[in-house]
């Protein structure tokens, strides 16, 4: 074996651990730059300060050992620098990733603020149309009930047309009834004035009647005074008597007349009763009171004159009689009895 044979054992014992370490470091630095790689963001690979190339020499020199020792430095120093570009590049992908995340989230915020604007604005425009609408609304419904008010006002003006038709129509009755209720009265009326004109006119033909008698008789008496002379007392007497019998007949002829108008035969009478009653009378022909002087047996037919006298009330021509003949009226119709019968009184 040759010296340089001898020479090159010891230098590869040597050499082969160093080998075995730069192989080793190259390994972990490959291996931490796959898992750096695979969980950091992509950067533009950095340019490696010092390119450096593994050359395998089989030369055992310690020359060559130092190159190995050099170039084993030499890459772990690029390692380092490539580590720390690598470390540069992962931050500055973390601040992209940073950015775009900020960008993003701008985005993001952009957008739900133009969700929101939006949304805003539909409900401002869902507000307006829904204020619109209850504009719309309150519109038709013053439009409604304005319609109301006037089919209202037009029904009352209707009912008051009505009413005052109404109104008008019964006021038009009425009134024609008053008419002809006022004309009933007036024909009434004029019937019982024409009726009392009759009677008074009856009564005054009748008054007149019994003047005239009475004059005549006057006549007739004085004509027989003046031819007896005035010397035949009882004559005189019995002349006069027979004249006031006459008058009073005629006198007793009217009361009965009225009485008859007054009286209502009752069921009880009978032909063939006499009644005698008694009349008290003023000269204006008033009848102040009548009784029952001699009964006929029957109190119906008593009750029934008495009270047909008391009906007649007043018998306007004594009044005639009392201015005429005072002394006759007093001494005759003052008081007077008379005798009633059914015959007598019936219609």
């Amino acid at each position: 074996m040759s010296n340089r044979d001898r020479i090159s054992e010891p230098s590869q014992e040597r050499f082969a651990p160093s080998i075995i370490k730069a192989v080793g470091l190259h390994l972990l630095v490959l291996i931490f730059l796959f898992v750096s790689f695979s969980s950091a963001p992509e950067f533009e690979p950095a340019k490696p300060i010092v390119q450096a190339t593994l050359v395998q020499l089989n030369s055992k020199s310690p020359a060559t050992t130092q190159t190995d020792q050099k170039i084993a430095g030499e890459a772990a120093r690029t390692a380092a620098q490539r580590h720390e570009a690598e470390e540069l590049k992962r931050q500055q992908q973390k601040q992209q990733q940073e950015q775009e995340a900020a960008q993003r989230a701008a985005s993001a915020a952009a957008a739900t603020e133009q969700r929101q604007a939006a949304a805003a604005a539909a409900t401002a425009a869902e507000e307006k149309e829904a204020k619109e609408r209850q504009q719309a609304e309150q519109v038709e419904k013053q439009k409604a009930e304005e319609a109301k008010r006037k089919a209202d006002a037009a029904k009352k003006l209707a009912d008051d047309e009505a009413a005052k038709k109404k109104a008008a129509e019964e006021a038009a009755k009425r009134k024609e009834a008053e008419e002809v209720k006022r004309k009933a009265d007036e024909a009434k009326r004029k019937a019982a004035e024409d009726a009392k004109r009759k009677a008074e006119a009856a009564a005054k033909a009748e008054a007149d009647r019994v003047a005239k008698l009475k004059r005549e008789q006057e006549e007739a008496k004085a004509s027989a005074l003046a031819e007896l002379l005035a010397s035949e007392t009882q004559y005189q007497q019995a002349q006069a008597d027979q004249i006031g019998d006459e008058v009073a007949a005629s006198y007793d002829d009217v009361i009965r007349r009225y009485v008859s108008e007054q009286w209502r035969r009752p069921p009880t009478a009978r032909n063939g009763m006499v009644v005698e009653v008694r009349i008290s009378m003023l000269p204006s022909g008033d009848i102040t009171d009548v009784v029952v002087q001699r009964s006929s047996g029957d109190a119906g037919f008593d009750q029934s004159a008495v009270q047909a006298v008391r009906n007649v009330g007043r018998i306007p021509e004594m009044q005639q009689l009392s201015r005429e003949s005072p002394a006759a009226f007093d001494r005759l119709y003052r008081q007077r009895t008379l005798r009633f019968k059914p015959e007598d009184l019936a219609f």
